[in-house]
């Protein structure tokens, strides 16, 4: 089973938000999960990215591949500098 990190949208119309989960690449966008490691709000105001770096680090570490946004928004945070520098 290859795992991904990848965003998986819930909310409203024009009111999204995201969940960042580890999930098995076969399945739906928004289809079962293994588990979620945190939370992302485009549109609110304050504190937009919210992760677990515990849980994060451990996936990334067993193998788990994020997608090019999970990528981007790690790089614009500092938390992948943060897993880089831990290998």
């Amino acid at each position: 089973m290859a795992v991904k990190i990848r965003l998986q949208r819930a909310g409203t119309n024009k009111k999204p938000f995201y969940r960042i989960v580890a999930v098995d690449e076969r399945k739906k966008r928004d289809g079962k999960f293994v588990e979620q490691l945190g939370r992302y709000q485009p549109i609110v105001d304050g504190e937009q990215f919210i992760i677990n770096e515990e849980k994060l680090f451990r996936w990334l570490g067993n193998g788990a591949q994020p997608t090019h946004t999970i990528k981007q928004l790690l790089k614009k945070r500092g938390v992948w500098q943060k897993f880089k520098s831990k290998k």
